[in-house]
């Protein structure tokens, strides 16, 4: 057949990802911090963007009414939502789903400025301005850096291993470990290895014992020379902890050359050790998870879902400045770039609108979905997937994805991430209705607690498990098991023969 060239014409239809969905698709699987950081970016660099602070004066325009096609510029309204169990309302009626199909998928900010401290502020009680940070110095939490540069300060250091002491101790992590290579430091700072090696050697002398270790290994042998317990028995040890953690008593045993009952001495030394000693001292605070949906229990019994308002940045588009700057611009480049601001601003205030009434309407199916965990706790957790949920309310996977990531729900047994509530399924021997694997796990955490002297190994939990119709695999079990972080059958009766023996 012979090549040739022509020309045709075809007609099809394909998938334009505006900025605006971009955007919207953007903010569906952002967090509630990631949300409100966002959104004051957004609201610095957009004129007409304004926070709908409630605490805060009045601003410039607040009083004014959005725009004419800004319909969706209005905060969120609390009834939106909300949905009652008892009632069948649809959150959606009247409103455009930017969520639909696969083709349109994809805290509340108060940070108000601080009013101007008056010049009596900067005075101390005794009204110097040289105790302005006596309070704070007095409660601020000391840190391990502050720490370690105390005691540089006193330490026997020649001016050279002061400097090099400096560079070391910037290198320490939050754990008390040294997290950079000394051959590295020598050449940076173009001074020898020896040096580097013996003002390291004058810093792990200082508080907390371990500090400035490389490994887990030094860690513990620093600590055990500060007690005067490093010797050759106890180095051989430390060499193979992988035998400490498993408590193998007889490898030991013929490592170290001595009894089962120096042997247990050791491990218990080791374990009063802190394999992390800089954590004792001050860090980055810990943020706490915040819901974003709360589940209560109606008096007739009865799920109630509500989106937590707190955590949802509040916008207004600001219609008066935008009146007068559009009534004053002349240049026709004033006046685009004017309504690309209106535009990304009603835009941004209705991707908000729309995200919470998805994240409502996913959280309100995947209770209704797992209504007998919120009833009767984990072991009745049914097995689910995204398609179940998308397919219950008319959305695609990837858009139930995004609205599961980083969001949590509050209900009566605790406080979970929503892909929590998505497990895969267990088969049930005769046919029966399918276990959640989750549900199966923690059944197994509740075997090997209530084991007494007669420790379960893994084929005996496989029977019990098949008795009560779980159709598991033995192999499967081990997973779940390792999982859990439990031992082995081995590993947990040879750990209660230990305690038996302690005990006598």
């Amino acid at each position: 057949m012979a090549l040739t060239q022509r020309l045709e014409l075809k007609q099809g239809q394909s998938l334009v990802m505006t900025p605006q969905l971009q955007q919207a698709i953007k903010l569906l699987q952002l967090s509630n911090l990631e949300l409100a950081d966002y959104v004051e970016t957004e609201v610095e660099k957009n004129l007409l963007l304004e926070r709908d602070d409630q605490n805060a004066e009045p601003e410039y325009g607040r009083d004014e009414a959005p725009v004419a096609d800004a319909t969706d510029s209005a905060p969120l309204d609390q009834a939106l939502v909300k949905e009652d169990f008892g009632t069948t309302a649809d959150l959606d009626a009247g409103h455009d789903d930017l969520y639909t199909d696969e083709t349109r998928v994809e805290k509340q900010v108060n940070n108000a400025t601080d009013a101007p401290a008056s010049d009596w502020s900067r005075l101390g009680p005794g009204g110097s301005e040289g105790d302005e940070d006596f309070e704070s110095r007095l409660t601020a939490e000391t840190t391990l850096k502050s720490h370690l540069e105390s005691q540089v300060a006193i330490a026997a250091l020649l001016p050279h291993q002061r400097f090099i002491a400096e560079v070391l101790i910037e290198a320490v992590d939050e754990s008390g470990y040294l997290r950079v290579d000394l051959q590295e430091v020598a050449e940076r700072l173009g001074a020898t290895r020896e040096d580097v090696e013996g003002t390291l050697a004058i810093l792990q002398g200082f508080d907390p014992p371990g500090v400035f270790a490389r490994d887990l290994v030094e860690c513990l042998a620093l600590q055990l020379k500060e007690r005067d317990r490093l010797d050759p028995a106890m180095k051989t040890m430390l060499t193979r902890l992988d035998l400490v953690a498993k408590r193998d008593t007889a490898a030991l045993c013929a490592l170290c050359e001595l009894d089962a009952s120096d042997i247990g001495d050791m491990i218990a030394e080791i374990r009063t050790l802190n394999p992390k000693p800089g954590l004792v001292y001050g860090s980055e605070p810990v943020q706490p998870v915040v819901p974003d949906v709360y589940v209560r229990e109606g008096a007739d019994g009865s799920w109630h879902v509500e989106l937590n308002s707190d955590t949802l940045p509040r916008v207004l588009v600001n219609a008066r400045y935008y009146a007068d700057v559009n009534r004053t611009a002349r240049s026709r480049e004033d006046k685009v770039y004017l309504t690309d601001c209106l535009n990304n601003a009603n835009w941004l205030v209705k991707s908000l609108d729309q995200r919470a009434r998805t994240i409502v309407k996913v959280a309100s199916e995947i209770v209704r979905q797992q209504d007998a965990f919120l009833t009767h706790g984990v072991r009745h957790l049914r097995p689910l997937n995204l398609r179940l949920i998308a397919d219950a309310i008319g959305m695609h996977e990837s858009t139930v994805s995004r609205v599961t990531s980083n969001k949590y729900m509050a209900t009566p047994r605790g406080v979970f991430e929503l892909k929590y509530f998505f497990t895969s399924a267990i088969q049930a021997m005769n046919g029966g209705e399918a276990h959640s694997a989750e549900s199966v796990r923690d059944r197994i955490r509740e075997l090997i607690a209530k084991e007494d002297n007669d420790v379960l190994s893994d084929d005996r939990i496989v029977t019990i498990l098949g008795k009560e119709g779980i159709d598991i695999a033995r192999r499967t079990v081990a997973k779940y098991r390792e999982a859990l972080r439990i031992p082995s059958s081995v590993e947990r009766r040879r750990l209660r023969q230990l305690e038996t023996a302690d005990a006598g």
